[in-house]
C-alpha cells in the first residue's frame, strides 16, 4: 500500500498554485514516479480571496503561514512565499526546528542564511530542497552537487536572470532604449513593479553564491559577490559590441584563483560562437569547466510557474523516494572557507565606451591616460558626430588588470572632455 505523504504549500501565486495543480490532478503520474500517495493538507497565502484556477477545497486554510510549522501530521512544507527575511525566514526555521523537511524556490533565504539553515538541517536530520531556488526548471543544483560530484570545477559561469537577458536581447534585435524594454517586459510580466533585484544584478548574485558554495565545497558567501547590473548599457554598446563580433550578456562568474575564491555579475562581452552567447530572451544557461570534464553547459527556462514547479515537485519526488544528500553536497565538516579574491586582482580584456566631445586632441587625452597606467589599445571605433558636438568612442583593450582599468576610468572622469561616466565591459573569452 501507498504511504501517504503530507504536504503544506505557503504561496499560492503562479509557481504555488501550479504546484497545487499538479500535485492533485497529476497524482497517478506522481506516484508512479514514487510509489508514494501525495496529499496537499493546508495552504496559505497573503490573500484568502484572490481569484486562483485551481480549487482549493481539499486543503485547509491557515492565515499565518507560519502556524504550518505546528501542524503535527505534516511531512513537508513548500515555501513559496519569498524573501530573505520576515515570515518566510520564520516558517522554514520553524518547520526544520519541529522535524519537517523543507522544499524553497527562495533563493535570496538560501543566499542569505543558508549556512545557518544547513545546520538547522543536520542538527534535525530533515531534507531541505532548494533546487527550484536556482535557474527554475534547469536541474543545476542536482547537476553540480550530484551529477558533477567527481569533478574538481574550477569555475561557473552563467546567464542566471532571465529579465536581464531578454532586456539585452530585445535591445539587440529592435535597437529600442533600457527603460522602453523595461516598461514592456514588467507588462508582460518578466519582471516585477519594482525590477531593481533583477536589473541590479541582485537576484543573479543570489544564485551565483548558491551555485559557487556547491562548485567549490565552501560556505555560501553572498557578501562576497560583486555585483553590476545593467542600467548603463545602452543600444550603442549592442551596435559596437556586435560590430567587434561580441554580444553582452549579464553573466554570473565563480571561479577560483590560488586559494581564493572571486564571484561577481556584472555585464560582458562575449563571443558571437561561444554557445553562451547565443541564450537569448527569458532563458538561462549555467556553465561548468572541471579538469577531465572540459566544460558542460546546461540551458533551459530559468522561470514561470511550469519550469519553477517542476523543480519544486523534483525535489518532492526526492523526499518521496528517499534520495538526500548534504546541504551544499559536502559534509559540514569538510567545507573550506575560502578568502574573497577581490577584483581588482582579475586580468583580462576590456570594452570601453566614453562619450567626449568631437574637438582636437581628445583622442591623444585618453590614449595618453591609458599609455600611463601601462594599458595597451587593441581597437578604437568612433561614430558620427551628435547634434551636441559629441561623439561616443569605443576602447578595446589588449589584457590587463581590473586595477589599470579602474584607475584609467577614474583619470578619464577628470578630462573636460569626457562628459558622460564611461561604461565598461570586460570581455570574457570562454572556452566553447
Amino acid at each position: 500500500m501507498a504511504r501517504t505523504i503530507n504536504i503544506a504549500i505557503a504561496g499560492l501565486g503562479t509557481v504555488g498554485a501550479e504546484t497545487y495543480r499538479i500535485i492533485t490532478e497529476e497524482s497517478d503520474f506522481l506516484k508512479a514516479r514514487s510509489s508514494a500517495k501525495f496529499n496537499v493538507l493546508a495552504v496559505s497565502a497573503k490573500s484568502r480571496d484572490k481569484k486562483r484556477d485551481v480549487d482549493l477545497t481539499g486543503a485547509e486554510w491557515i492565515t499565518d503561514c507560519r502556524d504550518i510549522a505546528d501542524i503535527d501530521n505534516i511531512d513537508v512544507v513548500i515555501e513559496l512565499v519569498g524573501g530573505s527575511e520576515g515570515v518566510a525566514k520564520e516558517l522554514v526555521e520553524k518547520s526544520i526546528t519541529n522535524g519537517k523537511s523543507v522544499i524553497t524556490a527562495n533563493k535570496a533565504l538560501v543566499a542569505t542564511h543558508g549556512n545557518n539553515i544547513g545546520e538547522l538541517v543536520a542538527k534535525h536530520d530533515v531534507m531541505f530542497g532548494y533546487e527550484a531556488a536556482v535557474a527554475g526548471g534547469i536541474p543545476i543544483i542536482k547537476t553540480i552537487r550530484e551529477g558533477l560530484a567527481s569533478n574538481r570545477i574550477g569555475k561557473i559561469y552563467g546567464i542566471l536572470n532571465g529579465t536581464c537577458n531578454y532586456i539585452l536581447s530585445v535591445m539587440r534585435e529592435t535597437g529600442q532604449e533600457f527603460e522602453d524594454i523595461l516598461a514592456d517586459a514588467q507588462r508582460l510580466g518578466y519582471a516585477e513593479a519594482d525590477p531593481s533585484f533583477d536589473v541590479d544584478g541582485v537576484d543573479a548574485a543570489h544564485k551565483l553564491a548558491i551555485l559557487s558554495a556547491i562548485a567549490f565545497q565552501t560556505p555560501i558567501n553572498f557578501n562576497g559577490v560583486y555585483v553590476e547590473g545593467i542600467r548603463l548599457i545602452s543600444p550603442i554598446d549592442i551596435d559596437f559590441a556586435t560590430e567587434l563580433g561580441y554580444r553582452i550578456k549579464l553573466l554570473g562568474i565563480g571561479e577560483l584563483l590560488g586559494n581564493g575564491l572571486q564571484q561577481r555579475v556584472r555585464p560582458c562581452l562575449v563571443p558571437v560562437n561561444v554557445p553562451i552567447a547565443q541564450v537569448e530572451d527569458v532563458f538561462n544557461a549555467v556553465a561548468a569547466e572541471a579538469e577531465g570534464l572540459g566544460t558542460s553547459l546546461s540551458y533551459g527556462r530559468g522561470a514561470g510557474a511550469g519550469p519553477t514547479s517542476s523543480a519544486v515537485l523534483s525535489d518532492l519526488l526526492d523526499f518521496a523516494n528517499n534520495r538526500r544528500t548534504s546541504f551544499l553536497g559536502t559534509a559540514d565538516s569538510e567545507l573550506v572557507a575560502r578568502p574573497v579574491q577581490e577584483l581588482q586582482k582579475l586580468s583580462g580584456s576590456y570594452y570601453l565606451r566614453l562619450q567626449v566631445y568631437d574637438r582636437p586632441g581628445v583622442l591623444a587625452d585618453l590614449t595618453a591616460v591609458f599609455r600611463d597606467k601601462g594599458v595597451s589599445v587593441e581597437a578604437l571605433l568612433q561614430r558620427g558626430r551628435n547634434p551636441d558636438g559629441t561623439v561616443p568612442v569605443v576602447l578595446t583593450t589588449h589584457e590587463t588588470s581590473e586595477e589599470a582599468i579602474q584607475k584609467s576610468v577614474a583619470e578619464f572622469e577628470k578630462l573636460e572632455n569626457v562628459v558622460e561616466k564611461p561604461c565598461i565591459l570586460p570581455i570574457e573569452n570562454f572556452a566553447g
